[in-house]
């Protein structure tokens, strides 16, 4: 990587999702491993920012926006035994420490705050610079039963949640 992700530079270099450009996936076995459940969310902001702080990435999710693409099934999830959008409308991730791993990969940890709870989380995930942009791609899981979430009403929800995220990140303005 150039010195554009350098964590030396005094000024902090702030990174904004292009959401045209970035998916939040998810797929989860259904029908007790039958069927695999898949869908996405459509409506997020995310941010990578390098400082002499180290490293901060950050990702919020509007909890509401999630299509598996039945109409019914999106308002199930939207409910109280899933992710409770009603009284907790956003999901979101904040990195605690994001380490270098090699040219092309990180590891990163954080919290991952959804329905209202907080539970640790860590995943590798590739970085790469592309024609002055960042692309940051990771794929981990995510044991849905640590936020209170049911495994439906004949336990046929299989945990964990398989997540993917690819976001193309434009680099902000200086100020």
């Amino acid at each position: 990587m150039g010195t554009a992700l350098s964590e030396t530079r005094a000024a902090v270099e702030r990174w904004t999702a292009d959401g045209n450009r970035t998916t939040v996936e998810f797929e989860v076995e259904h029908l007790w491993g039958l069927h695999t459940v898949r869908g996405r969310f459509g409506d997020f902001d995310g941010t990578y920012a390098v400082g002499p702080g180290g490293t901060e990435i950050e990702l919020t999710v509007d909890a509401s926006s999630i299509d598996t693409g039945i109409a019914t099934r999106d308002e199930h999830l939207r409910s109280p035994e899933f992710l409770f959008v009603a009284l907790h409308p956003q999901m979101r991730f904040r990195s605690t420490r994001v380490m270098r791993l090699d040219g092309e990969h990180v590891h990163v940890d954080g919290q991952l705050e959804a329905v209202g709870m907080t539970v640790p989380l860590a995943f590798d995930a590739s970085l790469r610079e592309i024609d002055g942009e960042l692309e940051i791609e990771a794929t981990t899981t995510v044991d849905q039963r640590r936020f209170g979430m049911s495994e439906g009403p004949l336990g046929n929800v299989r945990p964990p949640t398989t997540v993917h995220v690819k976001a193309r990140l434009v680099r902000e303005a200086s100020a």
